[in-house]
């Protein structure tokens, strides 16, 4: 028996099929996991999803596993480095985005205890179902936030989709098996 997905998913590629069936709108609350996926949507501003998640394995090996530690140290030697990458997204403005955010989400930690914390705090630690948006007024309070501190690349949308990812925002549809 076939499960019913949401429709956004059905008829895709397995790759597509596995990240809505063992990661999307589940929720998460580790930082390896939630820098990971914050590094990843700022990649896919503009781009489709798809694209992301066949070069994720490449992303993980160009940015050392989102060791915050080591990505806060790049230098222009390892921006260089990045930019030839074929198999990244090689956009320079977003791999030095990547450097600045990797060392405000430290910040963020040090401050909060840990990202999750932060980001949690947004919604008192509640999932929020069913909204079916681009953007919301969430997104873009984190989004302000955010960009206040200093981060680059994480537009609403972007931390919209950012949050259906990690899954303060569940969006699966009501005649999804997830929901």
């Amino acid at each position: 028996m076939n499960k019913k997905r949401c429709d956004w998913v059905e008829g895709k590629e397995d790759i597509y099929i596995k990240y809505h069936d063992e990661e999307w709108g589940i929720p998460k609350y580790d930082d390896a996991i939630l820098c990971e996926m914050l590094v990843l949507e700022s990649f896919q501003a503009g781009l489709s999803w798809i694209t992301i998640l066949k070069k994720r394995e490449f992303f993980r090996e160009a940015f050392d596993n989102f060791d915050l530690d080591k990505i806060i140290d790049y230098d222009d030697v390892k921006v260089q480095e990045l930019m030839e990458n074929e198999n990244i997204i090689r956009n320079k403005g977003k791999i030095e985005a990547t450097i600045v955010n990797a060392k405000i989400f430290k910040d963020i930690q040090k401050e909060y205890g840990s990202f999750s914390d932060y980001i949690w705090s947004f919604t008192d630690g509640k999932i929020i179902k069913g909204e079916y948006k681009t953007k919301s007024e969430l997104s873009e309070n984190i989004s302000k936030d955010l960009k206040k501190k200093g981060m680059k690349y994480v537009g609403p949308t972007t931390i919209y989709s950012y949050l259906e990812s990690i899954g303060i925002i569940d969006n699966h549809t009501e005649d999804c098996f997830m929901y």
